[in-house]
């Protein structure tokens, strides 16, 4: 009876550790989903602006699509532009880390996965060789191991959501 009992007790905590997994991951999804609608808010503006192609709406709208290659190297200029907007660079167009943890924060994350953004983020830029200084490019590849690291964790957001959210405010 005693090891009866201690095996349903032991079957019960590995089903509360999972469910707690599965919720972590769902609101992790949920909050990458959101960092992604907001960061790509100044969008029309940067289009504009830099006279972008429809290429570059195609790469967005296929951003978190696992396998989706980045190969447009104005998608990375347009990423520099609404991460400027966004004031997340600083005066040499780095990352601002300060910053960009108080945007993951301000739109879901908390201090912890604001952090752990940031980090990757970091992680990303200093792995990532310079390419021939272009800067556009170099974003390019940073964002593509970011994007990886996030499908690593699994809290990449669902494009469909996406994208149906970023319609509706339209």
């Amino acid at each position: 009876m005693v090891l009866h009992r201690s095996a349903t007790m032991s079957a019960r905590l590995a089903l509360v550790v999972i469910a707690s997994l599965l919720i972590a991951v769902e609101c992790s999804q949920e909050i990458m989903k959101n960092l992604s609608i907001n960061f790509a808010k100044p969008l029309e503006d940067c289009r504009k602006e830099m006279d972008l192609p429809d290429s570059v709406l195609t790469d967005f709208n296929n951003f978190w699509k696992e396998g989706y290659e980045f190969t447009n190297r104005q998608t990375g200029c347009a990423i520099l532009c609404l991460s400027s907007k966004l004031e997340l660079l600083d005066p040499e167009m780095k990352l601002h880390h300060g910053r960009a943890q108080e945007f993951a924060q301000k739109h879901g994350a908390d201090e912890a996965m604001a952090k752990q953004l940031v980090d990757m983020l970091h992680s990303c830029m200093q792995t990532t060789p310079d390419d021939a200084n272009d800067p556009c490019l170099k974003t390019l590849k940073v964002v593509t191991c970011f994007k990886t690291k996030i499908h690593e964790l699994k809290w990449a957001p669902s494009m469909d959501l996406i994208v149906g959210e970023v319609l509706a405010e339209v």
